[in-house]
């Protein structure tokens, strides 16, 4: 396949969640879409790195999805204790960082 068709394959999927960090008021619908966004540019960097027969862009991906995990758990573990005082995840009703 050629390379045109994961680059725009990886185009569509950030601006879905571009779109869905932009449109969505629920915190783990923008987190998720937050995660489709990364995945996109790993996408594009392992079509790169097939298409110039380096490995470097892959073992880059597997730095990026671990720091990825991590922001999973953290940023999780953070709408879980907002739910817990707030009782919602809906990001017009939470204001943590007012006074």
């Amino acid at each position: 396949m050629p390379l045109n068709f994961y680059l725009i394959l990886s185009g569509i999927l950030f601006t879905i969640g571009v779109i869905g960090v932009l449109t969505q008021r629920n915190a783990i619908m923008i987190f998720m879409s937050v995660e489709l966004m990364l995945n996109a540019a790993n996408l594009s960097l392992i079509a790169f790195s097939a298409f110039h027969d380096n490995p470097a862009g892959q073992v880059l991906v597997f730095f990026v999805m671990a720091v990825a995990a991590a922001e999973t758990a953290v940023g999780l573990a953070i709408i879980i204790a907002i739910f817990r005082n707030k009782l919602t995840v809906n990001i017009d009703e939470i204001n943590v960082l007012k006074w």
